[in-house]
């Protein structure tokens, strides 16, 4: 691999290009302008916003700028020979990847909050970073202003990490929050999620896992050395749960989050998904309510680390932009540009998700007949299951709910035993499959 040497520092200032002006653009200039003279202080360069891409000319901003600064032309930015660091704050793969990669060629350090770029390829990008020795910096890509890629690219990449499990993803966490407080059903607080702005127009990407599917493979690429592709990740949304899981999961000592889990398995594997799952309410994770993300990493030398904060928004991702743009500053001043590269020299095989062992939760709908407990468990017995608990609730007409906790199990078993339990006479239905995470 060939590098372009840095160049010790030889102007006055340090000119940013930004492409976009929305949510993360607007909280991103908003508090460069807000503590701008601090900010200045701590790299010991003036800082100057040259350029700003926008899609609108004439929209209405939430945050003062210089309409002259201004531009519908990302290339008055990308070719600017003047303009140092890009940050590209626009989202989606394209045309956001063609324009960092034009940004890297013209020798531009490039900071970045999208999530779905970094996770569907951003191996190649940071390739072409490490072959110029140029900076591309990606904290805001998860977790909002949570600072966590940073922290495990160094103050704790020495240690070998077994797992990352994480609430990453806000939309879900607070509706998840409002039907545990306030027993309400999944649809009534998806709408009230959407009026308070929570939860966007289609919310689609939130509640069926994709954007904590990206960002849970952006974590556990670092944590595992390992190069993640994200449509490996096993990914289930929050759609199917119920006031009743909501309630049970209660009765059994449970908590129900949207958690992205990564794991090493072995020394070649590990199993990185994304699921609803029944948390222990002493779990480090049970408390983080609303919006809030919560990150636990598990790291062999330094054990458990929680990392806890607004996962999401103008300001907490701008913060973290910002964040970025400074170290960036820094390592342009010291000449040492890409001094951490992509980190992902192994390849590691994805365990599949019918392979992973956890204890599960079963909810069905069954008829108030003698004998119906027995030919169930005698299922799960066959396809050797260990059943940890049961509840039986009081009859609803000719019909009543059965919950079961199970002990850790393949998934491939609870499937199976599923699939045959679904034929049985006296079971009306499956009306939820849940693991859980201890």
């Amino acid at each position: 691999m060939s590098y372009y040497p840095s160049k010790p520092w030889d102007k006055d200032r340090i000119e940013i290009g930004i492409l976009g002006l929305g949510v993360v653009g607007s909280g991103t200039v908003e508090l460069l302008q807000r503590n701008r003279a601090e900010i200045e202080r701590k790299i010991g360069l003036p800082l100057h916003i040259k350029r700003i891409a926008v899609r609108d000319l004439h929209k209405k901003r939430t945050v003062a700028v210089d309409r002259e600064i201004l531009t519908t032309n990302a290339c008055e930015i990308l070719d600017d020979p003047d303009i140092d660091i890009v940050c590209e704050l626009i989202g989606g793969v394209d045309p956001a990847k063609e324009f960092v990669l034009r940004a890297l060629k013209n020798g531009k350090q490039v900071v970045t909050a999208n999530k779905e770029m970094i996770a569907k390829e951003g191996h190649e990008l940071m390739e072409e970073a490490a072959r110029r020795r140029l900076d591309f910096q990606f904290e805001g890509s998860v977790a909002g202003g949570i600072p966590i890629i940073q922290p495990m690219k160094n103050a704790l990449s020495g240690n070998r990490v077994q797992e990352v499990l994480g609430i990453i993803n806000g939309t879900t966490n607070y509706i998840l929050t409002k039907m545990t407080q306030e027993r309400a059903d999944f649809h009534t607080v998806l709408k009230e999620a959407q009026a308070h702005g929570y939860a966007e127009a289609d919310p689609t990407s939130d509640i069926e896992g994709y954007d904590a599917q990206y960002k849970i493979a952006i974590l556990a690429s670092i944590a595992f050395t390992s190069r993640v592709h994200v449509s490996d990740v096993y990914v289930e949304g929050i759609t199917r749960i119920a006031a009743e899981d909501i309630e049970y999961a209660d009765e059994l000592g449970y908590i129900i989050k949207l958690v992205g889990v990564a794991k090493r398995v072995g020394h070649d594997r590990m199993q990185v998904r994304v699921h609803p799952a029944l948390l222990p309410k002493s779990h480090p994770l049970a408390a983080t309510n609303d919006v809030y993300n919560a990150v636990l990493v598990k790291g062999d030398s330094v054990g458990d680390v929680m990392f806890y904060g607004r996962g999401a928004g103008s300001g907490p991702t701008g913060s973290a932009v910002v964040g970025d743009i400074m170290d960036v500053c820094r390592n342009l001043r010291s000449g040492s540009t890409g001094r951490v590269a992509c980190t992902c020299f192994e390849q590691k095989v994805m365990q599949p998700i019918e392979e992973v062992e956890t204890p599960h939760y079963i909810r069905m709908v069954v008829e108030d007949k003698p004998r119906v407990l027995a030919a169930i468990s005698s299922v799960f017995g066959d396809c050797d299951i260990n059943i940890e608990a049961m509840i039986q609730k009081a009859t609803r007409g000719e019909h009543t709910d059965i919950i079961w906790l199970m002990h850790e199990t393949p998934g491939r078993s609870i499937a199976r035993a599923l699939e045959i339990i679904a034929r049985l006479p006296v079971v009306v239905s499956i009306s939820n499959w849940l693991r859980v995470e201890e």
